[in-house]
């Protein structure tokens, strides 16, 4: 059979419709809403995929799809609104949806959600992370209408939401974001947005019909309520680019698959002088004072490789810091309570963070690093409200089923059940303490009022209860009954990480974990 044979006399060349049909799907919403994108700042979704992959590696899949549900639309969906297809990114197969704004809003309808569906399949069964970027106006109107429209649209794929974790997705939230973008945003491990965006399950117009008083788009779901309030986002930028680099810098730290150990770098020179100055630094991070606050992000920053901490959720649950970075080359994941916001008491906001932040490191084989400092939990009312009994022992439950290696450094002092949330005990596969920390069931100070509460006891016998408590917390007497398995000097502690992270990572499994957090929540 002639497969080059023209088309019957008077018709087009099968190819030459095809070159048509390529074109106009290239041309997406056509020259003026491109134009006025540009002309705003804006990347359009084949500029966004064209910046996050390497020159000339995108496979387009679906390109040729269109609406399916109105005839009057075929020749206006170019693509249908959606860019789906695979790429390379850094050289590592990867997975990309762009969101087409200029195509009827992105609006999610038949033949796009296909192609996100197959695209999503591909890249869970072979390996690849999948890069989604968010812009989108939600259902297609009147397509989603009535029965036959809910019947036909909705609920045919079971697994369209489904998140096991089999590969990283990494969410780019650029525009209005409602339905499809914003569902998937939240399904991601990481979520970058870009100041302007808005974020929300329906449009703030949508919105104010419904409460009938105006809705204003920040409000609704701007970058502020979702870096501040819900920690839905990881990361705040100012433009498109700004967000691809983010993501790029995401998935460097993360492997393609959670059946291969992270990528890893060559590693600095130990004996280079940024190193040995860090060595240094870090004694003098800390201040003596359990009552003094520093940031630990500066103790983090010394610790870890140098210019590699890539801190995740910066302005939600800022008692507590998570993040990304490298020793030795090689990823891991920080958890550090942070004296600088509420003495590091960890509140219901920093045990969704550090819960999310575990889920991610073990599903995707990062061990993780606890910097311990921490006066216990905030309790009150206002924590009870929140359910913050339910929020410690999720975080409870998260640690005590990673199965990626777990070193916990207790810097100053941990006190209570956030002992043993930040891997005091035996939740931890190494436990060790600088030789000024201390660790108790509360405060010395506090314990004092406890033991003395309604006793008529002068100040001199509190002062020697209070100072009696405070030895007996010193971290000697743990490391007399090996709950300690290491007391280290501060200048010391990068060394003993870089030999524990070679050790408990060198397994049998050769770095691989067995992922029993890969079908949690990513918002709980």
């Amino acid at each position: 059979m002639n497969l080059d044979v023209q088309a019957a006399a008077g018709e087009p060349a099968i190819d030459d419709e095809l070159s048509r049909r390529e074109s106009h799907a290239l041309a997406m919403g056509g020259p003026d809403k491109i134009r006025r994108r540009a002309e705003a700042g804006l990347l359009n979704a084949r500029e966004r995929v064209d910046r996050l992959i390497d020159p000339g590696s995108f496979r387009e899949i679906g390109l040729l799809g269109v609406s399916s549900a109105v005839e009057a639309d075929r020749h206006k969906t170019p693509a249908d609104g959606k860019v789906t297809g695979y790429a390379r990114m850094g050289g590592r197969r990867i997975a990309v949806v762009s969101n087409d704004f200029t195509v009827k809003g992105a609006s999610s309808s038949m033949t796009n959600m296909r192609k996100i569906g197959h695209v999503k399949r591909v890249a869970t069964e072979r390996g690849m992370p999948i890069v989604w970027f968010g812009e989108s106006s939600g259902a297609r109107m009147p397509d989603n209408m009535g029965a036959r429209g809910m019947g036909t649209m909705l609920g045919n794929d079971p697994t369209q939401y489904i998140r096991d974790r089999k590969t990283p997705w990494a969410s780019a939230v650029l525009g209005q974001c409602f339905g499809s973008s914003a569902w998937y945003a939240c399904l991601s491990d990481f979520t970058v947005m870009r100041k302007g965006a808005v974020l929300a399950v329906a449009s703030h117009g949508l919105a104010s019909l419904a409460i009938g008083q105006t809705v204003e788009p920040e409000d609704l779901g701007g970058w502020k309520l979702h870096s501040e309030k819900t920690g839905l986002i990881d990361r705040v930028v100012e433009s498109d680019e700004e967000a691809v680099e983010e993501i790029r810098t995401f998935l460097s730290y993360l492997p393609a698959h959670c059946n291969e150990a992270p990528p890893c770098m060559e590693p600095p020179d130990e004996r280079s002088d940024a190193l040995r100055a860090a060595r240094e630094r870090i004694t003098r991070l800390v201040p003596e004072s359990r009552r003094q606050g520093y940031d630990v992000r500066k103790v983090i920053e010394a610790l870890a490789d140098p210019d590699s901490y890539f801190e995740l959720k910066p302005r939600f649950g800022r008692v507590a810091s998570t993040g990304l970075a490298r020793m030795g080359g090689r990823p891991v994941g920080f958890v550090a309570n942070n004296p600088m916001f509420k003495a590091g008491a960890l509140d219901v906001d920093a045990c969704e963070k550090i819960t999310r932040f575990l889920v991610m490191c073990d599903s995707f084989n990062i061990p993780i690093v606890l910097l311990v400092d921490t006066p216990g939990f905030v309790i009150g009312i206002e924590g009870e409200r929140r359910k913050a009994p339910g929020k410690i022992m999720n975080f409870m439950s998260a640690l005590q089923l990673c199965t990626v290696p777990k070193l916990s450094i207790i810097l100053r002092k941990s006190y209570g059940q956030a002992y043993l949330n930040m891997g005091g005990g035996r939740n931890s596969d190494e436990v060790a303490a600088w030789p000024s920390a201390e660790v108790s069931f509360m405060d010395p100070a506090y314990s004092v009022d406890v033991v003395t509460w309604g006793r008529d006891v002068g100040e001199a016998e509190r002062e020697r209860l209070r100072q009696q408590m405070e030895q007996d917390s010193g971290v000697f007497g743990l490391a007399e009954i090996n709950a300690v398995q290491s007391v280290i000097r501060p200048e010391n502690t990068r060394d003993y990480l870089l030999d524990m992270l070679e050790i408990h990572t060198a397994r049998l499994s050769k770095g691989i974990g067995q992922h029993r957090m890969a079908t949690w929540p990513t918002t709980f």
